[in-house]
């Protein structure tokens, strides 16, 4: 019989709600203004708590933009390995997993755009930024796994494969040059340049 968890004491649910509200806050504040226009007050405020409340769940904006796209991601990514199990075609499974990653991150292009750099450059130390790695790697994870659905291609060729997959998308969305582009361009340009990485028939 398997083990059952204790319900979460008050101060647990309380803290919880706290963080539910905080992220929520954020997301829309986010959304409609952008991160680099929303201050810490103004989402503390949405959420009903004081900023020095806001600081014990969050250290920076950046923090709270990756909380709030972490969130995001991982949804985009499941519903891209759903899809990619139902696509036959290697480059069109390949897609369907990138599709759903680019359209979460350019949902707010600067947001989208910021959340890259800190996925990058912010803190190693910081839990939610390991949080956004580990997407990254289950991305290329998924990505690996269409790509050996051909037998010419062992997994330590699938493993390589992804991680050039997923540095061109990555690159493709964070690039200064591209931000004023719409998504099916950027999926355009990806795919022009991951075709080349697939045997073809």
């Amino acid at each position: 019989m398997p083990e059952t968890s204790p319900p979460l004491g008050r101060r647990e649910r309380n803290k919880q709600a706290k963080l539910d509200r905080i992220v929520a806050a954020a997301g829309e504040l986010f959304s409609e203004y952008g991160v680099d226009d929303v201050t810490t007050q103004q989402i503390a405020d949405k959420a009903d708590i004081g900023a020095g409340t806001l600081f014990l769940y969050a250290k920076s904006k950046g923090e709270l933009l990756l909380m709030v796209q972490n969130s995001s991601y991982a949804d985009s990514l499941e519903r891209g390995r759903a899809a990619a199990e139902k696509t036959p075609d290697m480059l069109q499974a390949v897609m369907a997993i990138l599709t759903e990653v680019v359209h979460c991150n350019r949902t707010q292009v600067d947001n989208g755009r910021t959340y890259l750099r800190e996925m990058v450059f912010g803190d190693p130390e910081e839990p939610h930024r390991r949080e956004a790695l580990g997407l990254s790697f289950q991305t290329e994870e998924a990505v690996a796994a269409v790509l050996q659905r051909d037998q010419r291609i062992n997994s330590g060729q699938a493993a390589t494969r992804a991680k050039v997959v997923s540095a061109i998308m990555f690159l493709t969305m964070s690039a200064t040059g591209n931000a004023a582009k719409t998504i099916e361009e950027l999926l355009i340009e990806i795919r022009t340049q991951i075709q080349v990485l697939l045997p073809t028939a």
